[in-house]
């Protein structure tokens, strides 16, 4: 059988880091990246397509077979929720950290906080196993504006260097969950089309491996 397998990727860092996994399993995007605008495309493997999305539509497409296998950030599968999906490989790329972060010096407050984040489900449920009573508000970017103008106390969101933080008077506070990016699969694809997805999870396992021992 030589059903097509379409892969879903993130756009951005994850893309980036993905795209070298993937050639080591043969397959290339075969399209110049920098030059379209395309969001479905051939690769060097004419029994595999690749569609570049947003992060967060990744696990949506995989979920709903709109894609057979797809690569995303573990805050995007934990906010999402993971129903309809294998988690099989830790691709151990992009990787960063889930935190809580507020204006430097200054404390979380004792009593009830609002905090803004996109995390609204991890957002509460932290929030919920601290024993503190927290108002969310969703905001989709921009977050280090919520604490500088009063409209926060804290936010949750994802922390690589820090340096945006500081570079706009805030300072990391607690960790809510070490993050890296996953390949997920959708669970009918997995067993309907096991002889041709087994081979790319087991390839790109092996790369992540050479990568992590050399």
């Amino acid at each position: 059988m030589n059903e097509m397998i379409t892969i879903a990727l993130s756009k951005g860092r994850i893309l980036k880091e993905t795209l070298p996994l993937l050639a080591e399993a043969g397959i290339e995007i075969t399209d110049d990246l920098e030059n379209t605008r395309k969001l479905v495309f051939e690769t060097t493997d004419d029994r595999v397509r690749i569609l570049i999305l947003r992060a967060t539509d990744v696990p949506t497409y995989v979920q709903y077979g709109g894609a057979d296998i797809g690569v995303t950030g573990k805050d995007v599968l934990m906010e999402h929720g993971a129903e309809g999906l294998y988690e099989p490989l830790d691709l151990r790329i992009a990787r960063c950290r889930l935190m809580t972060a507020g204006r430097a010096g200054e404390k979380s407050p004792r009593g009830r906080v609002r905090v803004a984040t996109k995390f609204v489900s991890l957002a509460k449920q932290y929030y919920s196993a601290q024993g503190k009573q927290a108002d969310i508000i969703k905001l989709y970017g921009a977050m280090e504006l919520a604490p500088i103008l009063g409209l926060a106390d804290e936010i949750v969101d994802i922390v690589d260097t820090g340096n945006t933080l500081r570079a706009n008077g805030l300072e990391p506070r607690e960790t809510i969950a070490s993050i890296s990016s996953r390949l997920v699969v959708n669970r009918a694809s997995m067993k309907m089309k096991h002889a041709q997805i087994q081979p790319i999870i087991g390839a790109m396992a092996e790369a992540v491996a050479r990568r992590h021992t050399d």
